[in-house]
């Protein structure tokens, strides 16, 4: 039996973190979102680019450290014809807090909706820019200091819109000698390619995220004349029915048949009390049948991992959707 929510799995982002420096990645730890990220924390250079080799194709976005190794560091990657979106934590803080006036900025890089994180990201790239630092991976690379690491979501988010508009015939790291045009050329092509993956990835996960605004109130079942929620109800238990039915068995449809149950739920607003209230009255119905036949009711007991994977679904799916700006804190 598959269970559930591969969808909502697929829809996290996958964030490889190398700080080379352990009190700075437990600065940052806390701050991870491991809701929305699927986060891997290396610890050495060898692990860093084994583990980006083998997952370049479904990585979405790396935080690295500037240090002095990072521009060799990213000449590596450049040489593997890797390029990825990335936040780069400086820890020269002093050098950055203000950035001169003489430096413009460039409004069209930043969205609005990541607010002040975003303007003081922006701000930090600048200065770093300004001070001769340049970039050490890719232009469109994100710096940040260990200040902003509350906000390290946004600093992710932003990092992989700017990689998205990245251009394929970009300047890689003018600190290094450049590699050879047929890496060039492959890097690249692998560029284009993880800006495909990215976008088709975003699309998805947007599309899922927005779902919560798709709900028509019209269509709640509070808002639902008598006889229509009569019917709507019925419909609900003859699908939640087939679910009880396949639960224990070898069904390959069980998840979809529980996420058509959920959607159902969810876009008529339909309170978990009521999902409860349809358990309840089935398993009342099968209790009945298996007395009739002289059978033991006490089966029914482990029908109670339906509902739990029902509801659980049900929660994931309104925890997912609702905008993270509209939930209460914790």
């Amino acid at each position: 039996m598959n269970h559930p929510s591969s969808n909502l799995q697929r829809s996290k982002l996958s964030i490889g973190i190398f700080l080379e420096s352990e009190p700075l990645t437990q600065a940052l730890s806390p701050w991870l979102d491991h809701d929305r990220h699927t986060i891997t924390l290396l610890q050495s250079t060898d692990a860093f680019l084994t583990f980006v080799e083998q997952e370049k194709h479904s990585l979405d976005c790396l935080v690295l450290r500037s240090s002095p190794t990072l521009p060799q560091l990213a000449h590596q990657l450049h040489g593997r014809a890797t390029l990825l979106p990335a936040v780069v934590v400086t820890t020269e803080s002093h050098r950055l807090e203000e950035p001169p006036a003489t430096v413009e900025s460039n409004p069209s890089s930043t969205s609005s909706s990541l607010g002040e994180a975003t303007a003081e990201s922006t701000a930090v790239s600048k200065a770093v820019d300004y001070l001769g630092l340049a970039f050490a991976y890719h232009t469109a690379e994100v710096w940040i200091t260990p200040k902003q690491f509350e906000a390290i979501s946004n600093h992710i988010e932003r990092a992989i819109d700017q990689f998205l508009h990245l251009s394929p015939t970009c300047r890689l790291s003018n600190t290094l000698s450049t590699v050879d045009l047929a890496t060039d050329l492959n890097a690249q092509n692998f560029l284009m390619l993880q800006q495909r993956r990215l976008s088709e990835k975003l699309n998805e996960r947007l599309g899922y995220l927005g779902v919560y605004y798709k709900r028509n109130p019209r269509n709640f079942f509070r808002s639902l004349s008598p006889a229509q929620q009569q019917e709507a109800l019925a419909q609900l238990r003859d699908e939640y029915r087939e679910i009880v039915l396949h639960y224990f068995g070898d069904d390959d449809l069980l998840n979809q048949r529980i996420d058509a149950f959920v959607n159902a739920v969810f876009f008529a607003d339909i309170a978990t009390s009521q999902v409860v209230e349809i358990h309840m009255d089935l398993m009342d119905e099968f209790a009945k049948q298996l007395k009739l036949e002289g059978r033991s009711d006490d089966i029914l007991l482990d029908y109670r991992l339906t509902l739990i994977d029902t509801i659980a679904h049900l929660c994931e799916m309104y925890r997912r959707s609702v905008p993270r700006e509209t939930q209460p804190d914790p």
